[in-house]
């Protein structure tokens, strides 16, 4: 059974819920084991805020790039069809042969870091065109205020913004912008039973 991807609790759980989220769109409720869980809320919200607080920045790379790696370990492992790839600097845009563009054309997720007033990320679903379909875990009343970004709440369990590629890929700090090529970072995850191949779809294509 699949669930509608959720929104985060507080002004700083974006990176959890994100992963949560990549998790829930990719597998059944039933097949994601409660340790998948535990751990990701374990490890992220590791970053203090200016106030010395912790939790209170996010989550950093480090974590996201830990998490990364100990998801993809535990895929290996076999109990969870799960693959999953740390992505950074160059590696992180939208072009025709990049690793992100691939991982959306074949049925997998990306949680990306944007600008969104201060770094916060969002899950990437989908990609058509020159729109990138994702979920952004911050809740906003109505319209997106974000020139060119459209807000639906009609597919609950794939998406709530149709982005323009062309916005997520400049490098200037603006909403949903990647921003500056060296601080950028992307975490993809795959579905090992669901994910598109060559020799599974015609339809697929780099």
């Amino acid at each position: 059974m699949k669930i509608p991807l959720r929104y985060q609790m507080t002004e700083y759980d974006c990176g959890p819920t994100s992963l949560l989220n990549a998790l829930s769109f990719l597998f059944e409720r039933e097949e994601i084991p409660p340790e998948v869980v535990r751990n990701i809320m374990l490890f992220c919200l590791d970053s203090y805020g200016a106030d010395g607080f912790s939790g209170k920045n996010g989550t950093s790379h480090t974590a996201m790039q830990f998490l990364s790696h100990w998801l993809d370990g535990f895929g290996q492992t076999g109990r969870l069809a799960l693959s999953s790839a740390y992505l950074s600097g160059r590696e992180v845009e939208l072009g025709q042969n990049s690793r992100l563009r691939d991982a959306l054309l074949r049925g997998g997720a990306a949680v990306v870091r944007v600008d969104l007033d201060g770094w916060h990320y969002i899950l990437l679903t989908e990609i058509h065109g020159g729109d990138v379909y994702a979920f952004d875990p911050y809740r906003i009343e109505g319209a997106c205020p974000v020139e060119g970004v459209r807000t639906t709440d009609a597919f609950p369990e794939r998406y709530n913004r149709v982005i323009p590629a062309r916005l997520l890929e400049q490098e200037t700090v603006r909403p949903y912008a990647f921003g500056p090529t060296e601080t950028r970072e992307a975490v993809t995850l795959f579905n090992g039973k669901t994910a598109l191949t060559a020799d599974k779809t015609v339809e697929y294509m780099i």
